[in-house]
């Protein structure tokens, strides 16, 4: 059992190091797929003179073939050199790290708030299926899912940081507490829309765990309504849930982008949308790099969930 779960960890690590070797490749060929050649999306809106073409030309190697110009960039970017920002002539790596703790942060603050309130009325929902609040729940998550996180915000910045001043309206703070103030607003506007969906998919499940045979079985030997749910039909309907979780967090991370010009949070999404603005090709490589490791990451421990949930996943050898 052992070695069989052992060979799927490593035949899902060794896929994850193909798909980001794919993804890789395509983020380099950004450069070669942006109009015009590729010393002018280099250059951008610089002067171009002899001297910087030369420059630009050796640095990158663009005189050599394609797929050595490849390894060189790859072979950077395991080193950590993404490269320079055309916009400021700033390493990329560096924009990266300060971006990177402030979408971090973002992200999992609204994962967080997802999955406990999602989770915990999609189970209540289940619980009392058919009833008004089972209804009302229903009702409140087809309009979560309809609003747009950008709208949300602005509603919300509206109402709780114009109106009331309980929140700040724009920044990430500084300081855990600072921040977490800071980013309230922008991980509930991320967490809204989220959240209902994982409401309709705890609901779902919960409810056709709760409908099996076991339960039923489990009910009849007298056990309390609280341990059936938790070691029963909840045990049960995870498999889904974290199905939902891996993608609800690549969904807030996507979401993020326009949240964080919403609320003028210096994250990833505002630098990805400064570098498409001012068609800084370096950055948006790295950016979509750093989007697609994390994507990826998320998708092997939500796999690795799948092991530690259900054994009979780990029966079948075979990740669903």
């Amino acid at each position: 059992m052992r070695r069989q779960v052992a060979a799927l960890i490593a035949k899902r690590l060794v896929f994850a190091v193909l798909v980001m070797i794919a993804v890789s490749f395509a983020t380099f060929s950004l450069l070669y797929l942006a109009p015009g050649s590729a010393e002018q999306a280099l250059i951008g809106p610089r002067p171009s003179t002899p001297e910087l073409i030369a420059t630009l030309r050796a640095q990158f190697h663009l005189d050599d073939p394609f797929l050595v110009q490849y390894w060189h960039y790859l072979n950077g970017v395991l080193h950590g050199d993404f490269g320079s920002s055309i916009r400021t002539a700033q390493p990329v790596g560096e924009m990266l790290s300060q971006a990177a703790p402030v979408s971090l942060f973002l992200g999992i603050y609204a994962f967080i708030l997802t999955i406990v309130v999602g989770v915990t009325l999609g189970i209540v929902a289940a619980l009392r299926h058919r009833t008004a609040f089972d209804r009302g729940v229903v009702g409140l998550s087809v309009v979560g899912v309809s609003a747009p996180a950008f709208a949300s915000g602005f509603l919300l910045m509206y109402v709780f940081a114009v109106e009331l001043g309980w929140f700040p309206a724009v920044g990430a703070g500084e300081g855990f507490a600072d921040r977490l103030s800071h980013l309230t607003l922008p991980a509930v506007a991320l967490a809204i829309s989220c959240s209902a969906l994982v409401v309709k998919i705890t609901r779902a499940s919960v409810v056709t765990a709760l409908e099996q045979d076991y339960v039923t079985f489990a009910r009849a030997r007298g056990l309390s309504q609280r341990r059936v749910v938790l070691a029963y039909a909840l045990r049960n309907a995870l498999v889904p849930i974290i199905a939902a979780g891996g993608m609800i967090f690549t969904g807030l991370l996507v979401g993020a982008v326009l949240v964080e010009v919403t609320f003028g949070v210096a994250g990833f999404g505002s630098l990805m949308i400064d570098a498409v603005d001012a068609k800084d090709v370096p950055t948006v490589q790295g950016v979509a790099l750093v989007f697609s490791f994390v994507i990826v990451m998320v998708n092997l421990v939500v796999d690795l969930c799948y092991l530690a949930v259900d054994p009979r996943i780990r029966m079948q050898g075979r990740i669903a």
